[in-house]
């Protein structure tokens, strides 16, 4: 049975953030990821965690000025040093939140940039960024993004992922599937979802199109889930939605699942 992770960037925004582990711990969550920590110190953070008995999943990367508009650095030429600063930065943070997964973002590629050259730098900042968090136990993800919500990102499509993974050949560089993303662009979600599953690092979920909860919209959430069971995922999977209204009312979805949240 399917373990959640609530994010916490996305729901609980009617608290503020740092008291929403109380409120997803007292919905039944086990688990939280989100996208970003740094505007908080990591002791903060798991103070909140241990205090709730949460287990932080994951989160993500510095990604350039995100208020800017950036999303990310890791295919963006000239910006390496900064990326590796970033890097740093996280796996400092997860030695003290606990979290052995790491998301970090490619970035935005204008239609008139060389695509080889931003692959290029891709695959260099993803190959120091696994070697840099193996000693940690860390897994690196990279994750698909639709260009609908985010245009000009530079990866999209899950087998370029797969590719780019098996290339760099680092054993800690896995895809974060975003079912949301995955559906946009491509679907076909169950087909790729047992070709990929070896090299699937973290599977998170929205309601498509509206990304509102899994219990609405055009994905078969619990057939997905099934699948996914079969397939032996052992990792979380991210509710990473916008709630309809509040988030406690909206997690009738979650009820049949909740005695194996932990």
């Amino acid at each position: 049975m399917p373990r959640f992770a609530a994010n916490l960037t996305m729901m609980y925004t009617e608290y503020a953030f740092l008291d929403r582990f109380a409120a997803a711990a007292k919905d039944g969550f086990k688990a939280v990821e989100y996208l970003f920590p740094y505007d908080f110190h990591a002791d903060e953070i798991r103070a909140r965690l241990d205090a709730n008995g949460l287990t932080q999943v994951l989160f993500n990367a510095p990604p350039g000025n995100w208020a800017g508009g950036e999303r990310g650095m890791a295919s963006i030429p000239g910006r390496e040093d900064e990326f590796r600063r970033g890097i740093d930065t996280a796996l400092a943070y997860t030695r003290v939140i606990g979290n052995r997964k790491l998301h970090v973002m490619a970035g935005l590629v204008g239609a008139d940039q060389p695509r080889a050259k931003h692959r290029e730098v891709y695959l260099s900042n993803l190959a120091y960024a696994a070697r840099a968090a193996q000693a940690d136990g860390v897994t690196i993800l990279i994750e698909p993004i639709n260009t609908r919500d985010m245009p000009g990102f530079f990866l999209t499509h899950q087998h370029e992922a797969q590719a780019i993974c098996a290339e760099v050949g680092a054993p800690n560089l896995k895809v974060q599937f975003d079912c949301y993303h995955c559906q946009i662009v491509e679907g076909d979600l169950a087909v790729k979802l047992k070709r990929d599953m070896a090299g699937i690092g973290h599977i998170q979920i929205a309601g498509v199109p509206e990304r509102h909860e899994p219990d609405t919209g055009e994905l078969n959430y619990p057939y997905l889930f099934e699948l996914i069971d079969s397939l032996g995922y052992g990792g979380h999977i991210g509710c990473e939605y916008r709630p309809r209204a509040g988030t406690s009312a909206g997690l009738g979805w979650l009820k049949p699942y909740l005695g194996a949240n932990s």
